[in-house]
C-alpha cells in the first residue's frame, strides 16, 4: 500500500526569498563564522590588470518594484579576452563574484575590471560583456543575461546581433554614468523587460 504524504506548497514569496542569501553568502545575510569569507567575494584581486570599473543597478519587477533581496553572480573574461585557465590568463582576475543587492536601497554594486573581447572557436569576437545569474523573490529558476558597454563598439557581437527585436538589444547595454562608472537595471517585465537569455 503506498502511503500519500502531505506535502506544503512552494511558497511563492520565499521561493529564493531570504534562504538563497543565507545559503550563498552567509555574512551578508548576517550569519558570520560559517566561511573564512563568502565564495565569489570579488572576481578579482590585487594586481589585476585593466580598466577598474564599478557597474552599480537594481533588479526592478512588473510593478516598478525594486527587489531588495535578489543576489546576482557575475562571470567574466579577463582585461585581454582570457578566462581563468587558458593560457596567458591574468592570474590576478577568478571572473566570478556572487553579490546581493543592498537590502535598504536595492541597488547592487559590482567592482571589477573591464573585459576584453573574447574569442569563439570560428574566430569571432564578442564585444566586452559581463555574464549575470539573477535570483530574487519569485524568481524559481535562475535568469541569465549579460552586460555589455555603451563606450565598446558592440556592432559585431554574435549575440547581441541576433536579437531580432531590434530595440530590445539596447536593454543588454550599461549606461557610462562617470569615467569607469556603468549603470545597468534589471527589469523583469514590463515596458523596457531585460533581455533574458535560454543558456
Amino acid at each position: 500500500m503506498v502511503k500519500r504524504l502531505a506535502l506544503l506548497e512552494e511558497t511563492p514569496s520565499q521561493t529564493a526569498g531570504p534562504y538563497v542569501h543565507i545559503g550563498c553568502i552567509p555574512s551578508f545575510a548576517g550569519v558570520d563564522g560559517v566561511y573564512p569569507e563568502d565564495l565569489g567575494l570579488s572576481p578579482i584581486r590585487e594586481g589585476a590588470r585593466g580598466e577598474a570599473i564599478t557597474i552599480t543597478g537594481s533588479v526592478i519587477d512588473g510593478t516598478g518594484w525594486t527587489l531588495r533581496d535578489a543576489m546576482l553572480e557575475s562571470w567574466q573574461a579577463d582585461a585581454t579576452g582570457r578566462y581563468p585557465g587558458q593560457e596567458g590568463a591574468d592570474p590576478n582576475v577568478t571572473g566570478f563574484c556572487r553579490f546581493a543587492a543592498a537590502a535598504d536601497s536595492g541597488e547592487f554594486t559590482l567592482h571589477t575590471v573591464k573585459p576584453g573581447r573574447v574569442a569563439l572557436r570560428d574566430g569571432r569576437l564578442q564585444a566586452p560583456h559581463v555574464s549575470l545569474w539573477i535570483v530574487g523573490r519569485g524568481i524559481n529558476t535562475g535568469l541569465q543575461t549579460r552586460i555589455y558597454f555603451e563606450d565598446e563598439d558592440n556592432s559585431a557581437d554574435p549575440l547581441l546581433s541576433r536579437i531580432e527585436q531590434r530595440p530590445r538589444a539596447a536593454t543588454l547595454i550599461a549606461r557610462r554614468t562617470a569615467p569607469g562608472h556603468y549603470r545597468f537595471d534589471i527589469r523583469l517585465q514590463g515596458e523596457g523587460e531585460t533581455v533574458f537569455l535560454d543558456l
